[in-house]
């Protein structure tokens, strides 16, 4: 079982940067593959952002530019490194990790979920 938490949500103005971090558990950590995601009200979970078992990293077009992924295996963590954030970027941000090491926009490929974290960006 791995346990997936997300932290670092807040409000922001238009045009700011937050930075958000997700922890998981397990010693094989560096093997995991790690998505972000995010649900703003009333629409379906879409995909933001995702981080291979090797670093590679990969966008939805929407975030292309302004978010950067990345990871700390040493400290069993990624971030989510937010810049120019835009109302529209307001969503519950949901960190998931999957064994396969994949960097995939398929939210089915990930079985462990973190709770989620507010991210409300005022214009």
């Amino acid at each position: 079982q791995v346990h997936v938490v997300e932290s670092g949500g807040g409000l922001v103005q238009a045009g700011e940067s937050l930075r958000l971090s997700c922890a998981a558990s397990g010693r094989t950590f560096s093997t995991y593959g790690v998505g972000w995601f995010r649900q703003a009200p009333g629409k379906e979970r879409e995909f933001v952002s995702a981080i291979s078992r090797s670093s590679y990293g990969h966008y939805a077009y929407s975030v292309e530019g302004r978010f950067t992924i990345s990871r700390d295996n040493a400290k069993n963590t990624v971030s989510l490194e937010m810049n120019s954030l835009k109302p529209e970027d307001t969503a519950v941000y949901f960190c998931a990790a999957n064994l396969r090491g994949l960097a995939t926009s398929a939210a089915s490929v990930y079985p462990y979920w973190g709770q989620g974290t507010q991210v409300t960006v005022s214009s």
